[in-house]
């Protein structure tokens, strides 16, 4: 007798089932799978440093100039392999990356298309060579053959957008100076072009506008192409002319017109009263013509309106209501135009957290995308606000914003991201007890950011705020790590604490130790620029060899004051007095007036005094003592 599953299920007593059993179909995984999930299970380490420098131990930046000048070192060196690679694309034929990494496999840079035709053209396009492919359209165009719409369009966009020059390609550019220096000869250094070179304007009767004078038809696409170029390169009045003649031709525009013609706007007009109207006019003429902005059309409004002024503040609210109303979404860079608005640095800055805080509401646990090139102002002024009106609530409301996800890489280029985390940990100095400071100092530094002298000045002072100057001596050891132990300003701060006041025979030891390896950065040759002493550094550190009862190397500093022309202090001279006294040491007592005495020292005559009456002395030092007393006192 056989039984089915089902008759075996109701013999057991489960109830019939009434629903039917779905198989889920096979899951197909990515072949990127396997690593994110490895990736996922690993946290950032801040103990370490920059994860592109964990390949080559010696490109260990210290501070923030070094990390600059090692991350263009390592791109230096990329970019001469991909020059190899893509100049010899015949010696990398194999793939081995398991799965394909496109970006290390050779790159076509070379054209392979001679005859003259429209696939040529394409060739030349699509590999932005703006003068060949400029010259294959006028072979075109000589030879009677008829370039589809398309392939112009595209041809218009690749001139306005490079503004009728190749674009700068720096291995090309490379190549080009090399060849060149050695037409002039081996001794001519090799000269690469300024920023101010590489700058371009919009040219008149470029092949752009030559081209699209030609055209026997012109779209909307062709105009699209000019107007932005124009907009791009500084010709705004071209660009609304050229916009005339579109509407002249019975055209309406696309969005992409109107968002280069709104951030025209403020560059075109002087009166901010005639920069609204214009904008105003713009949107007007979008509605007539059914176009619907998106995005971009409102952050180009925005963005202008950071230049009108008090028509800002006025004005900004009726464009969130706007974008509020189509359903679009404000980007990073919507609300960082709205912060520029509100929250201006000045006397009324500290009145205006309120918008911010709006925000952080509307963006709190979100996983952010870039969709405007300024997204990522967004967290520097945000943190900017924050520090303005000492609000550390506020603060780590916007950094937990920055660790969901992966938002750190909206933070931008590494000058943004250390100005972001400089304010949040000057901030955080400001504000915060000194418990918490130093956890965020851990966890920051040197991983996320390197420390500017202020930063470190910063923590010295919140060191002092709440009375843990018995951390200084570590303090200073990441001082000399991160490279700031030759700033003049840190190291005479740092000494001014640790000799400001006792302190326990521990931490008097610990300070003196610091203070010898304070002198280290005098006397290295290493430190560029080299530090000068000066009578109050040589006096601080002075004072804590004396309190650590190290009397010998005090003597030697006492020397250090003569060799470089310092006077040292009464102070100083007295509590060096007093350590003698303590130690019994009447010839140091003496040895010490004569050196004030060399020193023309006011207070010689006060010396010699205290030192007859609380040492006891022989006749020859009591001698000695007798001759100063009675000079000084003419002296005076």
């Amino acid at each position: 007798m056989s039984f089915t599953l089902k008759s075996y299920l109701l013999f057991h007593g489960f109830a019939e089932s009434t629903e039917n059993i779905v198989v889920p179909r096979k899951k197909t995984w990515s072949k990127e799978a396997v690593l994110e999930a490895l990736a996922s299970t690993v946290g950032r380490d801040p103990t370490a440093l920059h994860y592109c420098f964990q390949d080559d131990t010696y490109l260990s930046p210290k501070n923030a100039s070094e990390f600059k000048y090692f991350t263009l070192a390592q791109e230096s060196g990329k970019n001469a392999a991909k020059f190899f690679i893509n100049n010899n694309p015949k010696f990398f034929t194999k793939d081995f990356a398991e799965p394909h990494i496109p970006c290390l496999m050779p790159k076509t840079v070379s054209l392979h298309l001679e005859e003259v035709s429209e696939e040529a053209l394409k060739e030349r396009i699509n590999l932005r060579r703006v003068t060949a492919a400029v010259d294959m359209y006028d072979q075109l165009l000589q030879t009677g053959t008829a370039v589809s719409m398309e392939t112009t369009h595209d041809l218009l966009d690749l001139i306005c957008l490079y503004c009728d020059r190749n674009p700068i390609n720096e291995d090309a550019l490379q190549t080009e100076d090399v060849r060149e220096s050695e037409r002039r000869g081996p001794w001519r250094k090799i000269r690469y072009p300024q920023a101010s070179e590489l700058k371009s304007n919009w040219k008149e009767d470029n092949n752009a506008e030559r081209i699209f004078k030609l055209l026997p038809e012109r779209d909307t696409k062709c105009y699209s192409a000019l107007i932005r170029g124009m907009v791009k390169h500084g010709a705004y009045a071209k660009a609304f002319s050229m916009y005339t003649d579109m509407l002249n031709d019975r055209l309406t525009g696309d969005v992409h017109i109107f968002n280069a013609l709104i951030l025209a706007v403020p560059d075109l007009k002087e009166k901010n009263t005639e920069r609204w109207d214009l904008i105003v006019e713009l949107l007007t003429q979008m509605n007539q013509q059914k176009i619907q902005p998106n995005l971009q059309t409102f952050n180009s409004v925005l963005k202008s309106l950071k230049r009108c002024a008090s028509y800002a503040k006025t004005k900004s609210p009726l464009i969130l209501n706007e974008m509020k109303a189509m359903g679009i979404a404000p980007s990073l860079a919507t609300y960082d135009y709205i912060l520029s608005v509100f929250c201006r640095i000045g006397p009324s800055s500290q009145h205006n957290t309120a918008i911010l805080q709006e925000v952080m509401s509307e963006l709190a646990g979100r996983s952010l995308t870039c969709q405007d090139p300024d997204d990522v102002l967004f967290f520097c002024n945000a943190m900017r606000v924050c520090l303005d009106n000492k609000d550390m609530e506020l603060a780590y409301k916007v950094h937990s914003l920055v660790e969901v996800g992966e938002n750190r890489k909206l933070l931008g280029e590494p000058f943004l991201q250390s100005t972001y985390y400089g304010r949040f940990f000057n901030l955080m100095c400001l504000m915060e007890h000194i418990d918490v400071v130093l956890k965020w100092y851990r966890q920051l530094i040197p991983s996320l950011y390197y420390p500017n002298t202020q930063g470190m000045m910063d923590l010295l002072q919140a060191l002092d705020t709440d009375s843990r100057l018995d951390l200084l001596p570590e303090i200073w050891k990441d001082i000399v790590s991160l490279g700031h132990h030759n700033r003049a300003d840190l190291v005479d701060e740092i000494l001014t604490l640790m000799a400001r006041e006792k302190h326990s025979p521990e931490v008097q030891e610990s300070f003196a130790t610091c203070a010898l390896d304070v002198m280290n950065s005098f006397d290295s040759d290493k430190v560029k620029p080299p530090l000068e002493w000066t009578a109050s550094t040589l006096s601080n550190i002075t004072v804590l060899l004396l309190r650590a009862k190290k009397t010998q190397k005090a003597w030697n500093m006492l020397q250090l004051f003569k060799s470089n022309n310092r006077v040292p202090s009464v102070e100083l001279l007295n509590e060096f007095l007093s350590v003698c006294h303590s130690e019994g040491s009447p010839q140091k007592a003496v040895d010490l007036v004569q050196l004030s005495a060399a020193f023309c020292q006011p207070a010689t005559s006060q010396l010699a005094k205290r030192t007859l009456a609380e040492f006891t002395l022989t006749e020859e030092q009591r001698a000695i003592l007798s001759k100063l007393e009675p000079a000084d006192e003419s002296s005076d």
